[in-house]
């Protein structure tokens, strides 16, 4: 049994998780700022909470659409369908709004890495569009004839996690410049709201066409 996608899908997966993992959002502001507060330390307690909240979410989702592949095929490619229009909608939102870094001011003397790990688990774990973007981005490489879809699931779902929580400890690690150049290159930013959309444009294309076969 093989665990992920072929090669080649499970490359473009690998790419598009690098690619969301360095677009800036409310959990990168978050370890950013606490690490412009408090230092690394408190940086990685941020991370560890946010990916911690990540990888709550990979469980939900992982399991609703193995119990939604297990009742119905057609419910499945129905979610996919609807799945695509969210993508769309993610695009669209990245192309007209961006995602500019907007760092926070950290909590001075009081800040501890415990309230540190809680903040970025709370971030992500309150935030209904993770739980709604990993059911749109987990189906791209998962079949409804898969032989085992639960356990590709959870495998692509916690390689995500570990993908994204290596991309951020670099941007922790570098994180003075990593902001210095993200204000000094406004251009570069706005790239990743390209990236981004045509991204999501392109998993939204794929999963109608797929659907229209």
């Amino acid at each position: 049994m093989h665990l992920f996608p072929s090669a080649g899908l499970f490359a473009a997966f690998v790419a598009a998780s690098v690619l969301l993992a360095l677009t800036p959002g409310p959990d990168m502001a978050l370890y950013l700022s606490r690490t412009f507060g408090g230092g690394r330390s408190h940086g990685f307690a941020a991370l560890a909470g946010a990916m911690s909240g990540v990888v709550v979410h990979t469980f939900a989702a992982a399991l609703g659409l193995s119990a939604l592949i297990a009742a119905s095929a057609r419910a499945y490619d129905a979610v996919k369908i609807v799945g695509a229009l969210y993508l769309l909608y993610l695009a669209w939102g990245a192309l007209r709004h961006g995602a500019a870094l907007r760092l926070e001011a950290g909590d001075g003397g009081a800040a501890t890495l415990r309230r540190a790990y809680l903040a970025g688990l709370l971030i992500n774990l309150t935030n209904p569009k993770i739980i709604l973007f990993f059911v749109t981005f987990l189906p791209q490489f998962i079949d409804a004839g898969d032989l085992d879809p639960s356990a590709k699931l959870f495998a692509l779902g916690f390689s995500f996690v570990v993908i994204g929580g290596l991309v951020s400890a670099a941007i922790v690690v570098a994180a003075g410049r990593f902001v210095a150049a993200a204000r000094a290159h406004p251009r570069a930013a706005r790239g990743f709201d390209y990236g981004f959309a045509g991204l999501m444009g392109a998993f939204a294309a794929r999963l109608i066409l797929g659907a229209a076969r």
